[in-house]
C-alpha cells in the first residue's frame, strides 16, 4: 500500500531541526511521497521550498504544494522553472485561500486553471496532485457542482487526488464511485490522527471536515485528559484506515502536522 506524508514549513530554526528528525522517522516506512505546503496566498512559498529542499536531500521524493490565489501567471511560472531546476516532478495544485486583506485573487480563480497552465508551461513534467472533498467543499453551491468541478480538474491535466480529512468512511467510499464512474484516476484518502480536540474542531469547522456526533461527545468528555484524547483518536483513526484498505483505496496520505508519533502509531495498526 502506497503511504504520503503531509508537512508544514516550519517558522523556526528550531522547528525546521524538529522537522528533519519527524522526516527522519517517518521515512523509514517508505512512502511515495512527502508533501509540503504553503500559507494563505502562497505567503510561506519560501519557507515551502527550503523544506522542500531539505527533503530532497535527505532521499525522499518531494512535491510542493502550489497555490493560483493571490499569484500571477509570471510569478507562478518563475516558481515552477525554479521547481523545476532543483529535479521536483511532483506538484499538489490547489486553489488556496484568499488572505484577509487581500483584493486580488491573481491571475486565476480555479485549481483547473491552474492546471491547466501548469500543462502549458511544462507539459507532462510534474505529476500532478489535486484535492478532492468527500463531504464536498464548504464553498461548493452543491455536491453535484462540486463533483463537475473535480471531474474538471483532471480533464485539465491531474494524474492524481488527495482528499480533504473524513472520518466517514461511507462518505468517501460514496465520493469515489460517483468520481470513478466519471474519470479513471488515483483517489487518495487523506487522514488525519486526532491528537487534540480543540485544533481538531477548529480545522473541521473550517474546511467543512465532518467529525461525527459520537466522536465529538466522546472526545468532549474527555475534557483535558490528553492521554485518553490520544488513545482513542488512535483507535478511530486505525480502524478508519483497516477499513478503507479492505475497501482497496489507492494509498494513504497522512496529515502529519509536523508530528511523527501519532501517524506511526495509527501505521503500526494497519492490518496489511
Amino acid at each position: 500500500m502506497n503511504i504520503s506524508f503531509e508537512f508544514f514549513p516550519a517558522k523556526t530554526a528550531e522547528g525546521a531541526e524538529k522537522l528533519k528528525e519527524v522526516h527522519r522517522r517517518l521515512a523509514e516506512r517508505s512512502p511515495e511521497f512527502f508533501s509540503v505546503t504553503f500559507g494563505a496566498g502562497g505567503s510561506t512559498q519560501a519557507g515551502t521550498l527550503t523544506t522542500v529542499l531539505d527533503i530532497q536531500r535527505a532521499g525522499s521524493e518531494a512535491a510542493p504544494h502550489l497555490s493560483c490565489i493571490g499569484s500571477t501567471e509570471s510569478e507562478l511560472r518563475e516558481l515552477l522553472l525554479e521547481y523545476k531546476s532543483h529535479g521536483i516532478r511532483r506538484l499538489v495544485a490547489l486553489r488556496g485561500d484568499l488572505p484577509s486583506g487581500m483584493l486580488s485573487s491573481g491571475s486565476f480563480r480555479y485549481a483547473s486553471e491552474l492546471v491547466s497552465f501548469i500543462r502549458r508551461e511544462t507539459g507532462d513534467h510534474f505529476f500532478i496532485e489535486v484535492a478532492a472533498y468527500p463531504e464536498t467543499h464548504p464553498q461548493a453551491k452543491s455536491p453535484t457542482d462540486d463533483l463537475k468541478a473535480f471531474v474538471n480538474k483532471v480533464k485539465c491535466g491531474a494524474n492524481s487526488a488527495i482528499t480533504q480529512y473524513f472520518f466517514n468512511t461511507d462518505a468517501f467510499l460514496y465520493f469515489r464511485d460517483k468520481v470513478k464512474a466519471e474519470v479513471d484516476i488515483p483517489l487518495i484518502p487523506g487522514i488525519m490522527p486526532i491528537t487534540n480536540y480543540s485544533q481538531l474542531a477548529r480545522f473541521s469547522d473550517a474546511c467543512g471536515a465532518e467529525i461525527p456526533r459520537w466522536i465529538r461527545n466522546r472526545l468532549q468528555s474527555f475534557g483535558d485528559d490528553r492521554d485518553s484524547i490520544r488513545e482513542f483518536g488512535l483507535e478511530v483513526v486505525a480502524s478508519m484506515c483497516n477499513k478503507l484498505v479492505n475497501e482497496g483505496v489507492d494509498g494513504l496520505h497522512f496529515y502529519t502536522m509536523n508530528s511523527a508519533d501519532a501517524t506511526l502509531a495509527i501505521l503500526d495498526r494497519i492490518k496489511p
